[in-house]
């Protein structure tokens, strides 16, 4: 199982959000390049970054943190937040991320999305697949579409789709354990896909259980930030 901390950016700081509201926004460190390499340090080879700018604005804002955390460090990076055009996507990919993430293009605009995962393949292209109850949240999380989330991975599943993270928005940022449920769901239903369980992570066990399903990977976010789980705890995944 891959373990994949997350670094959240606003104004270019490190920040967490509860159940993606803004208005909760904490600052946890002023240089998220400074996180990432503590994380690169620990043995962590992988990083979930989120221009939380960028998913406000509906475009990338934070490309060139992107830039220094590539270029400074080895981190396998999945970059998602505000990528909403054929140029956002290349600009990502230019500046050192290894994997991007689309959420709302995948509902809004989903030739988009499908040709992305045509000219940069299914192995580049994450599917970011957050819900509430069981429909897609779109609009960095402010808006509920009508989209069940099975039925938006099925669509991308017969084009190739190989990744998808999954955020159960409710839980988010709440550590109060993660959708269980959900993933063992996205598992039943599509047993080839990589599925990346997101958000509620509170604890070590958490982990554990979601490893004994066998989903690919988690992201761990204010888990870490708030001392729950320690580095060294998430290193012994990676050893």
């Amino acid at each position: 199982m891959q373990i994949i901390p997350a670094i959240d950016i606003i104004g270019g700081k490190c920040v967490r959000l509860t159940r993606g509201d803004y208005s909760t926004a904490k600052v946890y460190d002023s240089d998220p390049l400074e996180v990432a390499r503590r994380f690169e340090d620990a043995g962590i080879q992988r990083l979930h970054l989120v221009d939380l700018d960028g998913a406000a604005r509906k475009r990338v804002v934070n490309l060139r943190l992107l830039e220094r955390i590539a270029g400074s460090t080895g981190l396998w990076i999945d970059f998602g937040g505000g990528i909403q055009s054929d140029e956002d996507l290349t600009s990502v990919f230019d500046a050192g991320a290894r994997q991007a993430t689309g959420g709302s293009i995948a509902v809004k605009d989903p030739d988009r999305f499908a040709g992305w995962l045509e000219t940069w393949g299914s192995d580049r292209i994450i599917l970011g697949a957050d819900v509430r109850g069981r429909n897609v949240a779109v609009g960095a999380w402010t808006e509920n579409s009508d989209t069940d989330v099975m039925d938006l991975i099925r669509k991308y599943t017969g084009i190739g789709l190989r990744f998808v993270i999954s955020t159960d928005v409710d839980r988010d940022g709440a550590l109060e354990g993660p959708a269980f449920e959900l993933y063992s769901a996205l598992q039943s239903a599509f047993p080839d896909l990589q599925v990346i369980a997101s958000g509620g992570i509170a604890r070590i066990e958490d982990l554990l259980r979601l490893k004994s399903m066998s989903v690919y990977g988690v992201i761990v976010g204010k888990a870490i930030y708030e001392g729950r789980i320690s580095l060294e705890q998430l290193s012994e995944f990676v050893s």
